[in-house]
């Protein structure tokens, strides 16, 4: 999955995994990834390994032993202010009061048939979430019916980790009034299990299957995925999700490692992760992302007070053994 990296970024990718666990350690930083070197607020497009931190801090006013080096491995780096890293289904404040919209935007917070991707959705015990998009199994049994399938993170369809295969899945989700037994749009399929023992996560993902007719591919203000393309650089990218509807962006870092809160002090160090510029807010978890053109990059799973976390939609594809089209 490495092999969209060329030249510099490959190379930078290489001193990044020398260097993860030496920045890690790091009072204040969070993360790092691959990026381009930002001056003044602009992008210099110079090759750099990012930092990112909670705040920012004088250089001054910090020790020695918890600077960071101006360059790493003969490249540039550079420490990029994000706010602390929350999974978006319902930690924090902002997701029971959602920023608000114009009148003339859809609000994707009620039941629809059939649910399109940026709709409201969750496990029956979680808040909930947003649906990317209807999926199909990559590979399914000859001569049998392809199962239909809601995307979604764990934290939204599998209650981060708290659920059982069959639990059932709502559309809206509880958070927005989604109720048992009439909301019912899925059940849960699978999951990849997320770790907070500080082993790597490369995804936050689910799937729940649902009935043909009830589950539409297309997303939101977005339309139908068109393919699946790895992410790059200063990419323009959208996405549609149940709290803040359509925003666009620029993705700001690739290859990047993040620790993610989940709550009840459960943290998550998720690997191979996008960062673009912010999009979301709580809510709009398992929000898929895609460049301008309707092809999908990656899958929203945490967001923080300047940036939001995706993950890598093809890593998310090939673990799950889905494709999107």
């Amino acid at each position: 999955m490495l092999s969209y990296l060329q030249g510099d970024y490959l190379r930078i990718a290489s001193i990044q995994a020398v260097e993860e666990a030496f920045l890690l350690s790091r009072k204040n930083v969070i993360g790092i990834g691959i990026g381009q070197k930002q001056r003044q607020d602009k992008n210099t497009g110079q090759p750099c390994l990012q930092v990112y931190v909670t705040y920012k801090q004088d250089a001054a006013q910090l020790a020695r032993e918890q600077s960071i080096p101006p360059h790493l491995g003969g490249y540039l780096t550079d420490v990029v202010e994000t706010g602390a890293m929350f999974a978006s289904g319902g930690i924090r404040p902002s997701f029971a009061s959602p920023p608000p919209f114009s009148s003339t935007i859809t609000s994707l917070r009620h039941r629809v048939r059939p649910v399109e991707g940026g709709f409201s959705i969750g496990h029956y015990q979680a808040k909930g979430g947003t649906m990317a998009t209807a999926v199909i199994d990559a590979s399914p049994m000859p001569g049998l019916i392809p199962r239909y399938y809601i995307l979604s993170n764990n934290h939204v369809l599998a209650n981060a980790n708290n659920a059982a295969i069959g639990d059932p899945i709502l559309q809206p989700g509880p958070v927005d009034g989604g109720k048992l037994p009439a909301d019912v749009v899925a059940h849960l399929s699978r999951f990849i299990p997320l770790h907070f023992d500080g082993r790597s996560n490369l995804v936050d993902a689910a799937l729940a299957e649902g009935e043909f007719h009830e589950l539409d591919r297309e997303i939101h203000s977005i339309g139908y995925v068109r393919r699946v393309l790895p992410p790059q650089l200063a990419q323009r990218v959208q996405k549609t999700g149940r709290t803040t509807n359509h925003t666009t962006g620029e993705i700001i870092g690739i290859n990047a490692t993040l620790k993610v809160q989940y709550g009840r002090q459960r943290t998550a160090k998720m690997c191979r992760q996008i960062v673009t510029t912010k999009m979301s807010a709580g809510g709009d978890s398992g929000s898929l992302l895609c460049d301008m053109h309707g092809s999908a990059v990656g899958m929203l799973c945490a967001v923080a007070d300047k940036v939001t976390l995706y993950n890598d939609i093809r890593i998310v594809q090939e673990v799950l053994g889905i494709r999107l089209v």
